[in-house]
């Protein structure tokens, strides 16, 4: 099959990208001007690394060639950020896919994989897990931007046969995280850590969120391309909650000493628990994440440690 992945070079578009060429497909990466590729690709890995601009026609439209399907992994902004010029937020991201879709209705390509936010797109639970079912009511630009993706990707499905699927991603941690846009408390916590630098925690700590390893969230991606159901959202999610002071005794306990914690103003932003409820996608797709916290954790510190040494 033939895959673009627009943002393909990023964190999570890189596992997806290695999944998917594991799986013999042939892929397509769009990424931003001046992005290199994140590794040198072998012979035998069928890979064409294409630049250009997310809002430009042109750029998009030559990268839709041939496709058979879309992952679209791209965005502009950050939870954190994203409520600092919303205006930004809308025209580089929703108003972008809206330009993406017509052309994918142009050229004929009828499969869509969008990742959305499981962190943001539900806000405040009414019930734990949270389940596709649960309300929808996001407390910040980005959810409220992924969210009208969703909505504008279904359309597109019913309007013009657009095959979509949506996957709510928690909060991915792993190799290749980048903290230095603070991508991830897995990410910024650890690195503060071995790079001798307090962690800083908004609030008192107790926030909870459902953290998933990043070779779990390619296996879902993989497993969507070839699921057939009816079915159009799905969460991807560990299933289990974790507070900040959990990830922090969870730091200590991998790197065997005691790190210190810097508490912070609480932020408005933060929704106090997300906890998502991956049973769906197990019944629909039989996918289940596979890598226990601990365990991934481990590797990614390793991981840092290793590019820290570097």
């Amino acid at each position: 099959m033939k895959c673009v992945i627009f943002g393909g070079g990023g964190f999570i578009g890189s596992a997806i990208a290695d999944r998917l060429l594991r799986d013999g497909h042939e892929l397509r990466i769009f990424e931003r001007p001046r992005v290199e590729p994140y590794r040198k690709f072998v012979d035998g890995e069928q890979v064409e690394w294409v630049t250009g601009d997310l809002q430009s026609v042109h750029d998009v439209g030559v990268a839709l060639e041939g496709a058979d399907v879309v992952l679209h992994l791209v965005s502009t902004t950050l939870p954190k950020s994203s409520n600092d010029d919303p205006i930004y937020d809308v025209q580089s991201n929703l108003v972008a896919t809206l330009q993406m879709l017509d052309l994918m209705v142009a050229k004929n390509v009828r499969r869509m994989i969008f990742i959305s936010s499981g962190g943001t797109v539900y806000g405040p639970p009414e019930k734990l897990p949270v389940d596709e079912d649960h309300p929808t009511r996001p407390q910040i630009s980005y959810g409220i931007v992924k969210l009208a993706i969703e909505n504008y990707l279904l359309m597109y499905q019913r309007l013009h046969g657009i095959r979509t699927t949506i996957l709510r991603v928690a909060n991915p941690f792993g190799e290749r995280q980048r903290v230095e846009t603070a991508q991830g408390a897995v990410g910024v916590f650890l690195h503060r850590a071995l790079s001798g630098q307090p962690i800083q925690i908004w609030g008192d700590g107790e926030i909870v969120r459902d953290y998933i390893y990043i070779s779990d969230v390619a296996d879902a991606f993989a497993a969507t391309l070839s699921y057939a159901g009816t079915k159009s959202v799905f969460n991807v999610s560990s299933g289990a909650g974790m507070s900040l002071n959990g990830l922090v005794a969870n730091i200590e306990q991998v790197l065997g000493r005691s790190v210190e914690r810097q508490y912070l103003s609480a932020r408005l932003i933060d929704v106090p628990i997300s906890v998502l409820s991956n049973r769906l996608a197990l019944a629909e797709m039989g996918w289940s994440p596979k890598v226990s916290f601990s365990d991934g954790l481990t590797r990614t510190a390793e991981w840092m440690a290793d590019v820290l040494a570097r």
